[in-house]
């Protein structure tokens, strides 16, 4: 199975068409979602990855908040700019003052009116270049109009009319600048003109004390300035944790699609291996099973010898890479179902080194060819085991069949049987042989996986004996062990648990025995006197009351 990257999304290539099929609903589905997680994916990605210190990429998020912090402040501007245009009337005209007012409320209305279309307008259709453009005219005459109200209060020679103009002007300053201070550049348009007439109209008063006025009203403009780029600052950092989190969830969302459509295309492939083994097992055993018994029949010419001596070796032939081929089958339909949790055990009571001394007995002929001694060592008195009885055999015999295989000539296989320490079983194979390097562990207890030394002696196998003895061993909640080294030989153990071991239940004392039946023989004929002396019921007929009478005692 490969992983395939096309086109933004990954495949999972099982042998199988890597593209759904037209017309399949749920996979357009995932591809559809894919596509939009992609986009939102990129998009966040380009606004992480830019550079530039005036973060171009969040120009429409700043201009948005903008927007909405306007739009809030748009109900205490007015009453602010209501309160002083009452409090103004004492030392200006009233036409200056309405027309000061209209002015403010015109361009009040003008700066949320746009803010207000900018909110409600989709992203897509934003020109942040115009807009901005569009808010900062209208911030300028918002601006100006307050600015408005200095030349008028500081025409004023009561000092009082004065400092209520600068009170003013500084708390509408600053609200401009803590609400707006997401976009500098609007704030700049419409707080500059406030505090430049302020400024001046204290400057030309010509008395040290406005000076100092005109410096404090600076220094204050200058003081929100720098409190208000912190805030910017803040706002931007928080956008980019936004930005990341927004990645981050699509890109989890995309990982769960993707996931979700290999599952299912998993799935579907299982289901056709099944298909396909469930016909293999029975396309390919029942004639092999038929060539297999034929080929044995002319290999001892059952019927008649054969006329030309070589075709019983062939037949001998035919018949051995029958029964190799017929176990490879068996080997690649068990590890199948092993790995997919379907093998059933047929658990019973057995004796683990019987079953060992039986494997030990089968494959005694292939170590005598090679001069290869076994050497049996079972520990006494060891309890029966709660297991399945084939898949212990199987066992045991890839076990010693892989041992006798890289066994050299003239070596030892040692099979051990005993208890654990924590009172389970074991069964242990060692060899002599010449040992797996320890970078090709993992390789030979894989599927079909083979070390370096099988090639290099050019040994037959399919690389399952190994993953089907780790498997087996699992199902019996067991723990599979391989120890080797280079030169020295193997040792694979496989240790079983304490549930499985049957514990025998101690014999009963002889003396312990005939005190029990004997209890037991007093208490029966106790009972039977005591139903001699109970008296008959009345009501019963001649018959029935012999019966009682004639009841024989036990």
């Amino acid at each position: 199975m490969t992983q395939q990257f096309q086109n933004g999304h990954i495949y999972v290539d099982s042998g199988f068409a890597p593209h759904p099929e037209k017309g399949d609903k749920n996979s357009d589905g995932v591809y559809r979602q894919t596509s939009q997680l992609d986009a939102s994916i990129q998009e966040a990605r380009e606004k992480l990855t830019h550079r530039t210190d005036a973060r171009p990429e969040f120009e429409y998020e700043l201009l948005y908040l903008f927007a909405q912090n306007s739009i809030k402040a748009s109900i205490i501007l007015p009453v602010i700019a209501t309160i002083v245009a009452l409090a103004s009337l004492s030392w200006t005209p009233a036409n200056y003052i309405a027309i000061w007012l209209g002015a403010l409320f015109f361009s009040t209305l003008a700066l949320i009116y746009l803010c207000n279309s900018l909110i409600k307008m989709p992203r897509k259709k934003v020109k942040v270049h115009i807009w901005r453009k569009k808010i900062m005219i209208a911030e300028l005459l918002h601006g100006i109009s307050w600015g408005a109200i200095a030349l008028f209060g500081l025409t004023s020679g009561d000092h009082r009319a004065h400092m209520f103009v600068f009170v003013t002007l500084s708390i509408v300053n600053s609200l401009r600048m803590m609400l707006a201070n997401a976009a500098l550049s609007i704030v700049y348009v419409g707080t500059l003109p406030i505090i430049l007439a302020l400024f001046f109209s204290f400057w030309y008063q010509n008395t040290p004390f406005y000076w100092a006025m005109a410096s404090m009203a600076l220094g204050t403009y200058i003081f929100f300035i720098y409190l208000m780029s912190y805030l910017h600052s803040n706002t931007l950092t928080t956008l980019m944790l936004r930005s990341e989190k927004d990645a981050l969830i699509a890109e989890l969302e995309q990982s769960h699609s993707v996931s979700e459509e290999g599952r299912r295309r998993a799935e579907a492939a299982n289901l056709a291996k099944s298909r396909f083994l469930a016909t293999m097992s029975h396309e390919l055993r029942t004639p092999l099973n038929a060539i297999i018994g034929f080929s044995e029949m002319m290999k001892d010419e059952m019927l008649g010898g054969h006329n030309v001596s070589a075709y019983k070796g062939y037949s001998e032939d035919i018949h051995n890479s029958g029964k190799h081929l017929l176990n490879l089958i068996n080997e690649i339909l068990d590890i199948t179902r092993i790995e997919a949790g379907k093998y059933d055990l047929n658990e019973e009571a057995i004796s683990l080194p019987q079953v060992l001394e039986e494997c030990c007995y089968l494959v005694k002929m292939r170590a005598d060819a090679k001069r290869i001694m076994l050497r049996q060592n079972y520990q006494n008195d060891l309890e029966r085991l709660w297991a399945d009885e084939r898949a212990i055999r199987q066992i045991a015999l890839n076990l010693l069949s892989n041992a006798i295989k890289f066994t050299p000539t003239g070596g030892t296989i040692t099979i051990t049987a005993g208890h654990t320490s924590d009172r389970g079983q074991y069964l242990s194979i060692k060899d002599n042989g010449p040992g797996i390097p320890q970078d090709e562990l993992p390789r030979v207890l894989t599927s079909f996986g083979q070390g370096s030394l099988a090639h290099e002696n050019a040994e037959g196998g399919t690389g399952l004996g190994l993953p089907i003895v780790k498997g087996l061993i699992k199902l019996h909640d067991g723990r599979f062990d391989l120890k080797t080294k280079m030169r020295e030989g193997t040792e694979v153990i496989a240790m079983f648990p304490k549930s499985r071991v049957l514990q025998v239940m101690p014999q009963i004392q002889p003396e312990l025995a005939d005190n029990f039946d004997q209890k037991i023989k007093t208490k029966q004929k106790a009972k039977i006197l005591q139903d001699k002396n109970r008296p008959a019921p009345q009501n019963l007929t001649e018959r029935e009351t012999l019966c009682i009478e004639t009841t024989p005692a036990v």
